[in-house]
C-alpha cells in the first residue's frame, strides 16, 4: 500500500498531503466533539467513540477538505508534478483542475454583502469526496484496530507515542486513504487535468528517445496533411 503513497507524490504533493491531513483533522476533531458533545455510544467494539463525535468530525473533515484543497491548490509547489523526490522549487501549469472558476452570488446574498461571487477551483468538488471517505474510513480504521488489539489482549500496539496507542495505531487509515486518493486521482482527475505542459512532462518521463522520434515525425505528417487541406 505504501506504493500508492509514492505514486501520489509523484502526481503532486497536494494528493498525498490533503489526503494525508484528512484523516488527522478527521481523528483531532473526533476526539474533541465526543470529549464535549458524546453521550451516545457509537459501537462495542470501540467504547470511546460516540455518535456525536462521529457526526461532528464527519462534518468538520469534509468543510475542512474543501478549504484546504483552496489553500494548498494555489502552490505550484504542492499541485506540480514531479520527475523524482527533490525538493527544488517547481513551476508548471497544473491543469483546469486548480485553475479557479467564478461564480456569482446574485441574489443569494443581500446588497450590503462585500462580495457578490466566489472563486472555486474544481478539485475543491472533488476534495468533498475525499473528505466523505476519509470521514468513513477513519473511524472503522480504528474499529479494525481495536478489533486486532482485544483479540490479542492487548491495550497498545506500541508504546513509542506517550499516551497513543503507537504508530501503528496512528498509521491505521492512512496507507487505506492512499489507495483510495490513487485510484480517484487516476479514474476522476487525471483524464480531465491534461495540459500541454502535462502531457510534454509524460512524454519525456515516459518515451524513450526513438519513441519521442517517432512522435515528433508522426506530427509533423499530421501538421503538414492539415496545411494541404486549408490550402
Amino acid at each position: 500500500m505504501s506504493s500508492f503513497t509514492v505514486a501520489n507524490i509523484f502526481e503532486g504533493i497536494f494528493w498525498f498531503l490533503l489526503p494525508a491531513s484528512l484523516i488527522v483533522i478527521n481523528d483531532i476533531a473526533a476526539y474533541l466533539f465526543g470529549f464535549f458533545l458524546g453521550r451516545t455510544p457509537l459501537i462495542k467494539l470501540s467504547p470511546k467513540k460516540t455518535w456525536e463525535g462521529f457526526i461532528g468530525a464527519s462534518v468538520t473533515t469534509i468543510i475542512s477538505a474543501f478549504l484546504l484543497a483552496n489553500v494548498m491548490g494555489h502552490s505550484h509547489w504542492l499541485t506540480c508534478a514531479r520527475k523524482d523526490l527533490s525538493t527544488g522549487w517547481l513551476y508548471c501549469d497544473p491543469g483546469p483542475m486548480f485553475k479557479p472558476e467564478h461564480f456569482s452570488l446574485g441574489e443569494w446574498v443581500p446588497q450590503w454583502f462585500p462580495w457578490k461571487e466566489v472563486a472555486i477551483m474544481p478539485v475543491q468538488w472533488h476534495a468533498l469526496a475525499l473528505g466523505l471517505f476519509a470521514s468513513i474510513i477513519a473511524p472503522f480504521g480504528g474499529f479494525f484496530a481495536s478489533g486486532f488489539k482485544r483479540a490479542f489482549k492487548i491495550k497498545d500496539f506500541g508504546d513509542s507515542i506517550p499516551g497513543h496507542g503507537g504508530i501503528t495505531d496512528r498509521m491505521d487509515c492512512q496507507m487505506v486513504m492512499a489507495v483510495f486518493a490513487y485510484i480517484y486521482h487516476q479514474s476522476f482527475i487525471a483524464p480531465q487535468n491534461f495540459s500541454v505542459q502535462i502531457i510534454l512532462d509524460q512524454i519525456i518521463r515516459n518515451l524513450t528517445y526513438e519513441e519521442q522520434k517517432y512522435l515528433y515525425e508522426q506530427l509533423g505528417e499530421i501538421f503538414h496533411e492539415r496545411q494541404l487541406m486549408q490550402s
